[in-house]
């Protein structure tokens, strides 16, 4: 059967109720049109159609053979859209969907999880995902599009301008963490001549911390005994004595132990940025969408990134 024109769901619903009442006026009210405006709409269906789906005559309206198998069609056309129709407006209304952030591990631990609180108090039945891996893998999570955004850091922007929307969200500055019986712990006004003596018990030089650290540091080059992966792993190490660290303010939360001592350093660029990261070509989902915007709305207020509409705008 070919089709003249489009079907219209006005056409699909006067065709159904008048399938239903068989009379033209009980059918036209249902609809709330007038008499001609109703017939209008079963004309244009059948026309578009190319078959006649009633038998009209001055005492009852009958389905035809055409209409007759028409009519189960156009009931699951109808029932498809009303559902297709409730499962947006379920997006829309932040009822169902998926939200998915990379994050720092020390982010993921200590901030992170307020955050998330919250959204999902708010919104009970989005899906949140949580990948809580280093700065690069983060970055290469929303490149390949398997997270919605990120929160990371590096030394520099993220690479792939084009590809990626790196944008400053905040920053962390840096504390000394050692031993409460330690020399430092007393000493004012720390300088890099203050910690260069001391083994330093450092992240694996692929961590975000140790960049910042060691660019900071540069050309001091301090004694590393130490390589480890956790920052757990760090305060225990340090709470040991077996040597001092540098960390930045979002970890601060693993070195709250009753033998260490933190003290915040300040020397020329020892701080850390935090960057949010989302690709460039695609806007967020409206669940991913307010769960950047909370991020933001907690972390720091970054210029415009990409332009997103409203969903009242994109419907």
């Amino acid at each position: 059967m070919k089709l003249s024109a489009d079907l219209s769901t006005r056409q699909l619903r006067a065709f159904v109720m008048l399938a239903d009442l068989r009379h033209f006026t009980k059918a036209a009210q249902a609809c709330h049109l007038s008499q001609p405006a109703f017939s209008a709409q079963i004309q244009s269906l059948e026309s578009a159609l190319g078959v006649r789906l009633f038998d009209r005559s001055t005492r009852r309206v009958m389905l035809t053979k055409e209409g007759e198998l028409f009519d189960p069609l156009a009931r699951s056309l109808l029932a498809d859209l009303g559902h297709a129709m409730a499962q947006i407006e379920n997006y829309a209304e932040l009822r169902r969907g998926r939200a998915h952030i990379a994050a720092l591990p020390s982010l993921a631990a200590g901030w992170l999880p307020g955050v998330l609180k919250d959204y999902h108090a708010a919104h009970p039945d989005i899906e949140l995902v949580l990948s809580d891996v280093l700065s690069d893998q983060c970055i290469e999570l929303v490149r390949r599009g398997q997270a919605d955004f990120a929160l990371a850091s590096r030394g520099t922007r993220p690479a792939d301008p084009a590809v990626l929307h790196a944008q400053p969200l905040c920053s962390d500055t840096f504390h000394l963490v050692c031993r409460k019986d330690h020399p430092l712990a007393q000493e004012q006004d720390l300088t890099l001549r203050d910690l260069a003596p001391w083994p330093f018990i450092h992240l694996a030089r692929h961590s975000s911390v140790r960049q910042a650290v060691e660019a900071a540091l540069h050309p001091l080059v301090v004694r590393t005994l130490l390589e480890v992966e956790q920052l757990a792993t760090v305060a225990g190490m340090v709470e040991a004595g077996l040597g001092i660290s540098l960390v930045p303010t979002y970890t601060l939360y693993q070195f709250e132990r009753p033998g260490l001592a933190v003290r915040p350093i300040s020397l020329p660029g020892m701080k850390r940025q935090i960057y949010i990261i989302r690709r460039q070509d695609e806007q967020l989902s409206i669940a991913a969408q307010a769960l950047y915007d909370l991020v933001i709305n907690r972390l720091g207020t970054p210029a415009a990134g990409p332009a997103r509409r409203s969903p009242r705008q994109r419907m």
